[in-house]
């Protein structure tokens, strides 16, 4: 409570008395009329000095009283708006994490002085959304005071300073800012409230979170989240903004050039602004039902001579994960990078070589990745995540380098840990750029439980990358159903099958999209080739119009990203779904879906479509084929 409202400030009769100007015994003796040398000559002076004194008496009683109801009535709102608890408030349970209510910070400031970046203590209440299947874990138990926020004489000496102390955290929106030092699987609980609601649903065309999904007959229609905790250049290029002698390129290099304080601040920025609650609102609204979300090892552990910033992104995941639950998206939780890169590009956080299951330290660093799948595992397997996360992934990605016998060994070894510490999740493990075919025969067995998930992109192969516009559309309606119809089936295939990435980019033009400085097929500068890709051939093709800003879009090139992404959306439901890569980027419209709905070459609503596959092609009127 605040000092200026505490009762104790005039209610004690010390106080009284030293108000009205003397000593208790004093003030004593004028109200009840006792004056030294009693008497009846003591009397009338008594009587002279209470009627004297009974005005400003009963005024600053009075005045006491009126600071008392004024204590009450603020007490009471606080105690209303959830700021203050009492003994009567329902806790739920209290075994996940502190029962703290879900307060956030309003900003956070930096400290003139010192430079250091400072967690705001200013605290928003936020009553926590009461359903009948609104369920609490029993996994770890309540430690800190309810609903205040801890200040740093309630951290630990070990953890002051640290991914761990509130009072450092740049973002408090929507984190409980509680220290606890309770874990699930070694990892920390910070943050996370301890009720959820499982009862929000996306949109009218999929179900509620805690009601059951068939996949077979309900298709995921969703996005990527990437570039959040697993950099890529060409998603954030103001994030490698260098001269090329810095040499960085990847988040391994960026992390590396900037220093352990300034790349800690600046990825937590990052962190807490690229992609906000408001994302999640949006993506629900455009009809999708999941959402994908990329994250990298040093989330939760980092090993010697890694410069990845440990830790704070573990937070802001827990985050992404409950704002996905508020608006009723289910998540594909995907370890985008593992230790010692999976296919040495930037995207696992270090190009370069492949030393993960091969290479020098691959055998170590595979089993660190399973090392890591048994923390993961641990936490998620609480009864919080059961309802919310839909798909637990593996490894994105791996090289094609790697035997795929090794691989399915490590696979078989991953869902093994998987199972074993209770997810319930359906498992996800990548067809690693071998085609969809050589998944037949291998790691069945798990029905419902594991799908493998296919990459569709069509312009990386310089063999598709040069197709027509028209021909790009019937190549998606023809050979991507025919490959996913056959994964789909036991009996040719694997079985359970999804889309985890594609895009509407028709050319590979977008900047860095192929590595910092890597060049184009298309225009005939990608890594030593000569001959441009696009369907000229020749010194027509251009980048111009992929890196135009989209209000400089023809109507007919719009209209060829709109039946292109929605001849994609088509062919991907012959399997259990798709995830178009990505939902945001800062500066690359054909590889972001908020930018297609913005500019009108991505359905409004995914499930409303105006082009099907099996429907006549559209005409795109005189639109350039070497753009």
């Amino acid at each position: 409570m605040d000092e200026g409202l505490r009762a104790s400030e005039f209610g004690s009769t010390d106080q009284l008395g030293t108000a009205y100007g003397g000593s208790t015994d004093k003030l004593h003796s004028v109200l009840h009329g006792s004056a030294a040398g009693g008497g009846a000559a003591a009397a009338p002076l008594s009587e002279k000095v209470a009627r004297k004194s009974r005005k400003p008496m009963w005024l600053i009683i009075g005045g006491v009283f009126t600071v008392l109801a004024v204590a009450g009535i603020v007490i009471g709102v606080l105690v209303a708006k959830n700021i203050i608890h009492t003994g009567t408030q329902n806790k739920s349970n209290l075994s996940d994490i502190p029962a703290a209510a879900s307060a956030a910070a309003s900003s956070s400031s930096i400290a003139a002085s010192a430079g250091e970046t400072q967690a705001a203590t200013t605290t928003k209440a936020k009553t926590t959304a009461k359903a009948t299947d609104t369920k609490t874990s029993t996994k770890a138990s309540a430690t800190a005071t309810a609903g205040a926020c801890s200040t740093k004489k309630d951290i630990p000496a070990s953890v002051q300073g640290t991914f761990n102390d509130p009072t450092t955290w740049l973002d408090m929106t929507d984190f409980n800012c509680t220290f606890t030092s309770e874990t699930v699987g070694n990892l920390s609980l910070n943050g996370l409230n301890s009720t959820w609601d499982d009862s929000k649903q996306a949109n009218p065309s999929v179900p509620a979170l805690n009601k059951a999904w068939d996949y077979s007959k309900n298709p995921i229609r969703a996005v990527n989240l990437g570039g959040w905790f697993s950099l890529e250049p060409f998603i954030t290029p103001s994030l490698f903004d260098y001269p090329s002698s810095a040499g960085v390129a990847d988040e391994y290099t960026l992390c590396a050039h900037l220093g352990p304080k300034q790349a800690a601040a600046t990825l937590e920025k990052h962190y807490a602004t690229f992609i906000t609650e408001q994302d999640f609102i949006d993506i629900a609204a455009a009809g999708l039902s999941h959402v994908r979300i990329p994250y990298s090892y040093w989330a939760v552990t980092t090993y010697s001579g890694d410069p990845y910033v440990l830790g704070i992104s573990w937070r802001y995941l827990l985050r992404a994960i409950e704002w996905a639950r508020k608006h009723g998206l289910r998540v594909n939780l995907d370890l985008h990078a593992v230790p010692g890169s999976q296919n040495g590009w930037n995207h696992s956080g270090r190009s370069g070589i492949i030393d993960w299951i091969i290479g020098p330290d691959g055998s170590t660093n595979a089993q660190r990745s399973l090392d890591i799948h048994d923390q993961l595992s641990k936490f998620f397997a609480q009864d919080r995540y059961k309802n919310v996360i839909a798909f637990y992934g593996l490894v994105n990605e791996p090289g094609i380098t790697i035997p795929q016998s090794s691989l399915s060994d490590w696979t078989a070894k991953a869902i093994k840990i998987v199972n074993d510490n209770g997810v319930t999740a359906t498992q996800v493990f990548s067809e690693a750029l071998r085609g969809l075919p050589a998944w037949q025969g291998n790691l069945q067995g798990f029905g419902n439980g594991l799908i493998v998930d296919v990459h569709e992109y069509t312009i990386f192969d310089t063999n598709l990358i040069v197709f027509e516009h028209e021909k790009k559309v019937e190549f998606v309606c023809s050979t991507f159903v025919s490959q996913l119809a056959a994964s789909i089936n036991t009996a040719t295939g694997f079985g359970p099958t999804m889309v985890g990435e594609w895009s509407q980019a028709d050319t590979d033009c977008a900047q860095w999209v192929n590595g910092i400085g890597n060049g184009a097929r298309w225009t005939g500068n990608f890594s030593g080739k000569a001959t441009p890709a696009c369907p000229t051939q020749n010194s027509q093709c251009s980048c111009s119009m992929a890196n135009m800003p989209v209000s400089s879009y023809s109507d007919d090139y719009k209209e060829f990203l709109l039946t292109f992404a929605q001849a994609q959306m088509s062919a991907y439901e012959t399997g259990w779904g798709w995830f178009y890569w990505t939902w945001k980027t800062e500066s690359a419209p054909l590889w972001s879906y908020q930018a297609g709905l913005q500019g009108g070459f991505m359905p409004p609503v995914a499930y409303k479509r105006s082009f099907n596959c099996g429907g006549s092609v559209p005409s795109f009127g005189s639109l350039p084929e070497y753009y």
